[in-house]
């Protein structure tokens, strides 16, 4: 592991794109997680999609996602987890959780 590139990450990097709902779904976890995290949409950024492209063979295959130097197409949100313990597991320490919300909006609390 290189640990001077562990050192500098300060956030994760997801690109993804509009209408993505495989992004969508890495999104949610993601953002409760309280990580953090910079969202790049491929389609308003010409050089992150070119990034993408380098990792995924060619393709603009999004979710893709950077922690640090390590890159992951379309991981699950336990893949990313995984990888932020491995390569950056100082934004563990920076995290900070949403509040979980029940399903039902008006439900009274005790």
């Amino acid at each position: 592991m290189n640990t001077d590139r562990t050192r500098e990450t300060t956030e994760i990097e997801l690109y993804w794109r509009p209408g993505c709902p495989f992004c969508m779904a890495l999104q949610r976890p993601l953002r409760r997680s309280g990580l953090p995290v910079r969202e790049i949409n491929i389609w308003e950024e010409p050089e992150a999609a070119a990034r993408v492209r380098a990792v995924a063979g060619g393709n603009e295959t999004v979710p893709t996602v950077f922690v640090g130097e390590h890159a992951m197409v379309n991981p699950s949100f336990r893949e990313l987890e995984a990888a932020v313990r491995e390569h950056a597991p100082q934004l563990l320490e920076h995290a900070e959780p949403a509040p979980r919300r029940g399903i039902w909006p008006f439900r009274r609390h005790a």
